[in-house]
């Protein structure tokens, strides 16, 4: 049994039993990534996959307990060569980030200007996604640390280190009546359209639960996974805006006016997970330090005040 068979069989399962599509994964040719997995199949003496004419469907029984135990093999292979290089070439490698839009937007850019002076020849890559996309991404080893509010939280398989606390704030144009509305109530926001996340991005599903539990439903007229999207419209004046609060930037965003949320809304915590297994570079480490330090400035920084913002509670 090789290695490569192994690798065979994880890209054919991520890629839909296409051996297609899990060659080009690999970057081999149709023809090797059959053999892969004709000579894992005939080694094991025991059918690994369903068959639907010549085509492969999915998994028998025997071929789902088999890739499980190839990713845990490819892991602990993949741990053996980090540390080898941590040894080797500790400031040297890539390390890959999976993140929401909100985080590679607002958060990572100080943290990987300090990570790039301390380590110059790691090459860093964002992946960004959806934060249920980010779990499977973590778990497939296609990143090594996956940063973001939902999903990853509870997760039985990753470590998972808590960051910061945000809320939300309301944003509009400045001279918009919402902003002078004292005090903001979740029926004063229910008075004006509203822009805000999609469900499953940046705690909209807590966002849309605080206003069902007191019988009221928004009137969400747009949503979006970028908060630069909903700044978009907030400024075409399609509707007020509510984002996370750190994702207002006063200086970049000085046409429109801010109102703290906190009071209306549950707390959310963002998180910084891995595999429980897995091997943490020395880099990899520095990273998440450098992104704590980070989380701990913006602890303060989400209270500064902007134009058309009531002062913030203590």
């Amino acid at each position: 049994m090789e290695l490569r068979q192994l690798r065979s069989l994880i890209a054919l399962a991520e890629n839909g039993f296409s051996v297609s599509r899990a060659a080009e994964r690999l970057h081999l040719v149709q023809p090797a990534v059959s053999q892969h997995l004709r000579l894992l199949e005939d080694e094991l003496g025991a059918p690994l996959f369903v068959r639907t004419g010549k085509r492969l469907t999915g998994l028998t029984d025997a071929g789902g307990k088999v890739l499980a135990h190839a990713r845990g093999t490819l892991a602990e292979v993949a741990n053996i060569v980090a540390i080898g290089r941590d040894h080797v070439e500790e400031g040297r490698g890539v390390l890959r980030i999976g993140s929401t839009h909100t985080q590679a937007r607002y958060v990572l850019p100080p943290v990987l200007r300090r990570f790039s002076q301390a380590y110059p020849e790691v090459e860093v890559q964002i992946l960004q996604s959806t934060p249920g996309q980010l779990v499977e991404m973590t778990l497939a080893d296609q990143v090594d640390l996956a940063i973001c509010t939902e999903a990853i939280g509870e997760h039985p398989a990753f470590t998972t280190l808590p960051s910061y606390r945000w809320n939300r704030c309301l944003i509009a144009p400045l001279g918009h009546p919402v902003l002078s509305r004292r005090p903001i109530s979740l029926g004063v926001l229910c008075e004006y359209p509203m822009i805000t996340y999609l469900y499953g991005f940046t705690g909209r599903g807590r966002l849309s639960s605080s206003f069902a539990k007191v019988g009221l439903r928004p009137r969400v007229v747009l949503s979006a996974a970028d908060t630069d999207v909903i700044k978009t419209y907030v400024r075409e004046g399609m509707g007020v805006g509510v984002i996370a609060d750190l994702a207002f930037q006063p200086e970049q965003d000085a046409d429109l006016g801010m109102r703290d949320l906190s009071h209306l809304f549950p707390w959310e915590v963002t998180k910084v997970a891995y595999v429980r297994e897995k091997y943490v570079r020395r880099f990899q480490q520095r990273f998440m330090d450098l992104f704590q330090e980070e989380a701990n400035r913006l602890g303060s920084r989400v209270r500064v005040q902007a134009p058309g913002q009531a002062p913030a509670p203590e």
